[in-house]
């Protein structure tokens, strides 16, 4: 996707109305990470500054638990009990059934065409309909939206086929950047915004190289990496890869509590243990 298109497709995404929440639609989209670069050219944004009294700032505090589930499954828990299952195929973070599911149209494992009906949000990173997805829900504690990017299917690539999720809680802005097939514009960077926890395929070919992947994590610059997608290339080629700036913290288990206060000083790459 060109940074032109790109920046035409964001502006007009971004300046629709909130739906699904219990915002009017004249309300500004509550947004506490998006962080708009001074230096991008040819870009508009909306604003985000968000009314006084929203749900997702009125819960801005707590932990939130997130477990490594399986490929590119994370499963986030936020404060409100709200449970979310990244790139769900039904196969990884079924069980308990999770509030929302997000999806990526890359290959099976990261989406399915049943979802249990069960699940109150299926929110696809691809638009079925054409043109690119567009999410921005508040569930709870939580507000969801996305970023569209290109996803390569059968060797050419494919406009808007993927999204990076974002989830606003507690404070926190959590990242997940799907099954990326290319890198990222300036245009990119400044509709996800500040992330303090970023979720990264590091499978060296399959999504992206291990110096691509790289260059896109040292630039989002998170206080907490989670490495997913993590089948094909070893883990010490992406931790070592990323330099001394950042520290590896390998975990026993297969989740983590974090909040705002207790994200690390340093930017850490955690390899939780697969379930």
């Amino acid at each position: 996707m060109s940074a032109t298109r790109f920046a035409a497709v964001l502006a007009q995404f971004l300046l629709l109305p909130l739906a699904g929440t219990a915002f009017a639609q004249d309300d500004p989209v509550p947004s506490q990470c998006l962080a708009i670069a001074q230096s991008i050219p040819k870009a508009t944004y909306a604003s985000f500054t968000a009314p006084a009294a929203t749900p997702v700032q009125a819960r801005a505090d707590g932990d939130v638990t997130i477990t490594y589930a399986g490929h590119s499954t994370y499963v986030i828990e936020t404060p409100a009990g709200v449970r979310i299952a990244t790139d769900y195929s039904g196969v990884y973070g079924s069980s308990p059934l999770p509030r929302v599911a997000t999806m990526n149209k890359a290959h099976r494992t990261h989406y399915t065409d049943a979802p249990d009906p069960n699940i109150e949000y299926v929110l696809r990173g691809w638009n079925p309909e054409g043109g690119p997805a567009r999410h921005a829900v508040v569930i709870d504690d939580v507000y969801v939206r996305n970023v569209p990017t290109d996803i390569r299917r059968w060797g050419d690539m494919e406009a808007d086929g993927n999204s990076i999720f974002i989830f606003e809680v507690a404070g926190l802005c959590i990242g997940h950047l799907g099954h990326l097939h290319h890198r990222l514009e300036n245009e990119h960077y400044g509709a996800i915004g500040r992330l303090d926890i970023v979720m990264v395929p590091v499978d060296g070919g399959m999504t992206l190289s291990i110096d691509a992947m790289t260059e896109i994590t040292t630039r989002l610059y998170s206080s907490m990496i989670l490495p997913m997608h993590r089948h094909a290339t070893p883990m010490s080629e992406f931790t070592g890869r990323m330099g001394e700036g950042f520290a590896v913290d390998y975990r026993d288990g297969p989740s983590l509590t974090v909040s705002l206060r207790s994200l690390p000083s340093r930017p850490t790459i955690v390899v939780l243990k697969g379930v």
